[in-house]
């Protein structure tokens, strides 16, 4: 038995859901998302309750895989489309910080010349000051994603900490090479 698979996704109020056999459509107050359906997998939405229900058509282990997955991705959208999901990253070191145009994000974090990444459409980027940088979006997987490609410019080294981390990230430091004995 799936315990993940098996709750049902209680849709809050103002958030309209259309099931389809292939495809579920989540529209709310945040934007509009859809979730692909796998083959063998069902939604059934009751409207009264105001809940998703996913179920698998065999006991496969390949189908419980997927009922879980399933059920986990249809919930994501509903909370994204009523509360989108969030990123914070921190950006560590003498002279490193971030700055804001519209649609692109720079950061000068010790290369020679600015690195420029291009928001994507559906992901707002704020900056509260140039060392945070607050990543929102609906779509959890895109605010991951963006999240982790502006890591991957300077992910956090482990001799000075430096470099951008996500916001409570522990950077195990090492110790520095040790003189003589």
């Amino acid at each position: 038995m799936s315990r993940v698979g098996n709750a049902v996704v209680v849709v809050p109020a103002g958030v309209d859901v259309k099931t389809q056999p292939e495809e579920v459509q989540v529209k709310g107050t945040h934007g509009q998302l859809s979730v692909r359906i796998p083959e063998g997998i069902s939604i059934a939405y009751d409207a009264a309750k105001r809940e998703l229900a996913v179920s698998r058509a065999d006991d496969r282990r390949e189908m419980r895989a997927l009922h879980g997955l399933t059920r986990a991705l249809v919930a994501n959208v509903v909370r994204g489309v009523v509360q989108p999901w969030e990123k914070k990253l921190e950006i560590v070191g003498v002279g490193y910080q971030a700055s804001l145009a519209p649609g692109k994000l720079t950061l000068n974090v010790g290369f020679a010349n600015p690195v420029i990444i291009p928001i994507p459409k559906g992901v707002t980027c704020e900056l509260p000051d140039n060392t945070h940088v607050i990543l929102k979006s609906a779509d959890r997987q895109a605010v991951g994603q963006v999240a982790a490609n502006v890591r991957s410019i300077r992910p956090p080294e482990p001799y000075k900490g430096k470099g951008i981390r996500y916001a409570g990230e522990h950077v195990k430091r090492k110790q520095g090479k040790a003189f003589g004995s």
